[in-house]
């Protein structure tokens, strides 16, 4: 502990926080570069993997979508319309579907699969939920590097928009890290959480438009779309700045950040008030 400290001292004459904080930041640093390196421990192609998986759940969706149920996308700006176009649109909100579901789904286990860290009376038991949250949406990061490089590739330009993509990055990890906790905190008392969500998360996928464009939608079920699906907005938005270089989707994004920003404070406090009963049951 005290090399931690020692080795996060000169940011803390930088920046005011707490001396705490930037050993909880350092622990989590920790854990979640562990995370990363154990997934692939031992293969071949190691961090490539999440790529390649990405990537063929491109091709299946744009074959499925494009070719067989023969969706069509309004044309977009600077792009030609294809089936290559369609990958590259589809690929922008998969992205964070994926990113999204895989780090929740890791860590609604995440206290259950951990009990000896739980017993630890000193171990920061707030981390546990980030630790998968965070790997997960650091490997979709290879996909978003992919997708920026094919989007230059084909429309010869980098959109200033991209600069925007921090923003949607934080109501993205908000809203997985909220139900994150909730789902950690809850799988300790109730084992059928993972089997509930992994319903659930089915179903929420096919109302989402991210396979679909939003014109396929009911004009009277749009907007309540996008208002009460955080997800919904965020893949619209990462088209936005990837895609298209112009954000149209402003107030659905507002409205994503606040519903992101009330998930994760009820969540956080759910697994606050279940965290001294962990060891317990564990």
């Amino acid at each position: 502990m005290r090399g931690v400290v020692r080795k996060v001292g000169r940011w803390r004459r930088i920046l005011p926080i707490d001396e705490q904080l930037w050993v909880k930041f350092d622990l989590l640093r920790t854990l979640v570069r562990r995370d990363l390196e154990a997934r692939y421990k031992g293969s071949v192609l190691g961090n490539l993997w999440p790529l390649l998986n990405q990537l063929s759940q491109l091709l299946i969706y744009t074959y499925v979508f494009s070719t067989v149920l023969k969706v069509k996308l309004t044309t977009l700006k600077g792009l030609p319309a294809n089936d290559f176009t369609f990958g590259l649109w589809l690929f922008a909100g998969l992205l964070p579907w994926i990113a999204f579901t895989g780090g929740l789904m890791q860590s609604t286990n995440s206290v259950l699969g951990q009990p000896n860290l739980v017993k630890k009376v000193v171990f920061p038991l707030a981390l546990l939920p980030l630790v998968p949250v965070l790997s997960t949406f650091i490997e979709s990061s290879f996909g978003l590097m992919a997708l920026i490089f094919f989007v230059a590739v084909t429309s010869h330009t980098l959109h200033t928009t991209l600069a925007l993509l921090p923003l949607v990055w934080v109501t993205q990890l908000l809203l997985t890290a909220g139900l994150g906790y909730l789902t950690a905190g809850l799988t300790v008392f109730l084992r059928d959480i993972p089997q509930t969500l992994g319903v659930i998360l089915n179903i929420w996928f096919y109302v989402t438009p991210l396979v679909y464009p939003v014109s396929a939608v009911p004009e009277e079920w749009r907007s309540l779309v996008f208002w009460l699906n955080p997800m919904a907005a965020i893949a619209e938005v990462y088209r936005d700045i990837v895609l298209v270089g112009e954000v149209k989707h402003w107030g659905e994004w507002g409205v994503a950040c606040a519903i992101a920003t009330i998930i994760f404070c009820f969540g956080f406090t759910v697994y606050k008030r279940l965290r001294p009963a962990f060891a317990d049951v564990l």
